[in-house]
């Protein structure tokens, strides 16, 4: 019998062990930056000039803003990036925004592209908030042509943000229902709702996000499923479509930055700005 309850006590005390693992690392299991930053040039949007966001807690963010080059702009995206990476990532996605006749902001949150600061749920948004009062310092940028363009974890982002501050039309890209979601989709062991930190509950915001909604999503994605895009789409009540690429995992280029992807990002913006 002492035997029996060692083993337990030692399988007990092993669990505890992961739990506590996982609870003090679970940042860096979420958020994944990068410091190499490369030239606007040399990641394609070449048009493009360093700018820097003052967050609301005094943060200094590197970013890129490129004008449309279109004489009569469609609209200014901010694309709010996913979990890894930094902007660099994003520059042939900015360059088919602007070949689409979008001025483009793409930035980095902190701990991003050599940002001070770590990353964090009220982080980010505050970094979000950074990224739109930017525009608004710009002449070149009509603030009721802001549209805001999510991928993944950016997608949350952009869902909190439009709450505080609607754009003409918001864009999430490989959405999730809730980080939650996500994390019992990938440690289904874990007791994710118990200790998650970052909790990203876009399916309890977007019902009280007003603006014009396009969900895009991979019917391959295997770090974010296709139903929980389809279960944020279900949730949201105002004008809403849902896009579903074929054959598409997360990091596809035809779900990141495709024609197709960005042709039905243009229709549906343009029906937004006329509705």
């Amino acid at each position: 019998m002492r035997l029996i309850w060692g083993l337990v006590a030692i399988l007990i005390g092993i669990g505890v062990a992961v739990l506590l693992a996982f609870w003090a690392g679970q940042r860096s299991l979420m958020y994944l930056p990068s410091g190499d930053v490369v030239t606007p040039d040399d990641a394609g949007l070449g048009a493009a000039e360093s700018v820097r966001l003052r967050t609301d807690d005094g943060l200094d963010l590197g970013a890129w803003y490129a004008p449309a080059a279109s004489i009569s702009p469609r609209g200014t995206v901010i694309v709010f990036n996913g979990n890894a990476g930094n902007r660099s990532y994003r520059g042939t996605l900015g360059a088919r925004f602007v070949q689409a006749g979008f001025g483009v902001l793409l930035f980095d949150y902190r701990g991003y592209g050599g940002n001070p600061g770590s990353p964090s749920e009220d982080g980010l948004a505050s970094d979000a908030r950074a990224a739109r009062r930017f525009l608004a310092t710009r002449a070149d940028v009509d603030p009721a042509r802001v549209v805001y363009f999510g991928e993944s974890l950016g997608a949350a982002v952009a869902v909190a943000l439009a709450l505080e501050q609607p754009p003409a039309a918001l864009i999430l890209r490989s959405p999730f229902s809730s980080a939650v979601d996500v994390g019992r989709f990938h440690y289904p062991w874990l007791p994710v709702g118990w200790i998650l930190k970052d909790r990203f509950p876009s399916i309890e915001r977007m019902p009280r996000v007003t603006s014009p909604t396009l969900f895009i999503a991979g019917d391959r994605d295997r770090i974010v499923p296709a139903s929980q895009t389809k279960a944020l789409f279900d949730a949201a009540r105002g004008r809403k479509d849902l896009f579903v690429l074929a054959d598409a995992d997360h990091n596809d280029e035809v779900l990141a930055e495709g024609p197709a992807m960005i042709e039905r990002v243009v229709a549906f913006v343009d029906a937004a700005f006329l509705r």
